[in-house]
């Protein structure tokens, strides 16, 4: 007869190495083990510490319960340290006449800790990445040997899904840095701040998106996109990007043609993300009643991505001076999208934009009115 528990335990497990397989931002991963950690023990909290190796410590990356304060402790110091320190589980049925336990972080966040279980988080090498603990069974008669067996396995599948992560922060860190780059070689000339008006158009642009309905994690990739809009720009000569007057009728139709170089330099591109510069560069200068370039498409034709760029790089851009204009006062600019909505902009997009500008403002807090 299969042991009910036993089966328990497995569907549990399951459930826990699909959930945190399918995250790949840290913070949200930590979250995740919390909760879960903290649901199957049938703990009244969880505590996640990360290993800062530099410091000999261990600092909480995540913690429930209303004390956000970081807390670190020493490697080898408190449960959690000598736990990180020896790789063994700890699991102390009564905190308060446990020699190990530190009262002083009760004292710190106003908990009052029972029993305490410890475990160490490894990476696929063996080294230590961190512990998680799980605070005060509810059941009041402290942690078991099944607690103990499931967290442990709970632990090994954690602190994979951890690295994992990492690998995948790295990765977007590295790739969010070239395309940093790339973005200043574009803008740098007609900019007086460069990385402040790629990271303006970001901010907004994730804003936007956010307030779209879209995903976190298709914010972020258009928020890091938004900085390669202008890549075209390098294709432009000096006489008409930087010309403080008027352009000609040819000065600007090879000014629109920035679009298309940008587009063609970010064509046929692997990554997601480069995909998602390519329709930006493309598209950000048309309009949504049709009348701009430089393909005169109109409406849902354009891009979703660049009907929310379109909205943060036109504000930002008269937030920002430049060498044919000073800057305007946020509350202008504003009034500005909100004027041309349903003529430049998706008016959907400037409903959004209008919702979060309280938060847009914030950005812009250093600007006259």
């Amino acid at each position: 007869m299969a042991d009910p528990d036993a089966e328990k335990k497995l569907r549990l497990l399951i459930k826990f190495g699909g959930l945190i397989s399918a995250e790949t931002t840290v913070d949200a991963l930590l979250e995740i083990i919390a909760d879960q950690i903290r649901l199957i023990a049938d703990a009244d909290r969880c505590t996640v510490f990360l290993a800062d190796m530099a410091r000999n410590e261990l600092w909480s990356k995540v913690a429930h319960g209303g004390h956000r304060r970081e807390i670190r402790v020493a490697m080898g110091s408190g449960i959690a340290g000598i736990c990180a320190v020896t790789g063994e589980t700890i699991n102390a049925g009564d905190a308060y006449s446990d020699p190990r336990f530190l009262p002083d972080i009760d004292k710190t966040t106003g908990y009052k800790t029972r029993n305490v279980l410890a475990v160490p988080l490894k990476n696929s090498k063996g080294e230590l990445l961190g512990v998680f603990e799980a605070l005060n069974k509810k059941s009041g008669a402290g942690f078991t040997q099944g607690d103990i067996g499931l967290l442990q396995l709970m632990g090994t599948l954690a602190a994979n899904a951890i690295e994992n992560a990492k690998l995948y922060e790295d990765l977007r860190a590295t790739q969010e840095e070239t395309i940093y780059r790339l973005a200043v070689t574009a803008e740098y000339r007609d900019q007086q701040d460069t990385g402040r008006h790629l990271r303006n158009i970001g901010r907004v642009t994730y804003q936007l998106a956010l307030a779209m309905g879209l995903q976190r994690e298709d914010a972020e990739d258009m928020r890091r996109a938004s900085a390669l809009h202008d890549i075209g720009k390098v294709a432009l000569c000096d006489a008409i990007l930087l010309k403080p007057g008027k352009l000609t009728a040819a000065e600007f139709e090879e000014m629109k043609k920035h679009t298309l170089y940008g587009a063609r330099i970010l064509s046929k591109a692997e990554s997601r993300l480069l995909r998602i510069a390519s329709r930006l560069a493309a598209a950000h200068h048309e309009k949504y009643d049709g009348s701009g370039y430089p393909g005169g498409l109109k409406g849902r034709e354009i891009p979703l991505e660049a009907r929310i760029v379109a909205v943060a790089d036109v504000f930002d851009a008269l937030c920002m001076p430049r060498v044919y204009k000073p800057a305007w006062g946020a509350k202008r600019a504003y009034d500005y999208i909100i004027r041309h909505a349903g003529r430049a902009f998706d008016p959907e997009v400037v409903e959004a934009f209008r919702s979060i500008f309280p938060e847009i403002k914030k950005i812009y807090a250093d600007q006259p009115e």
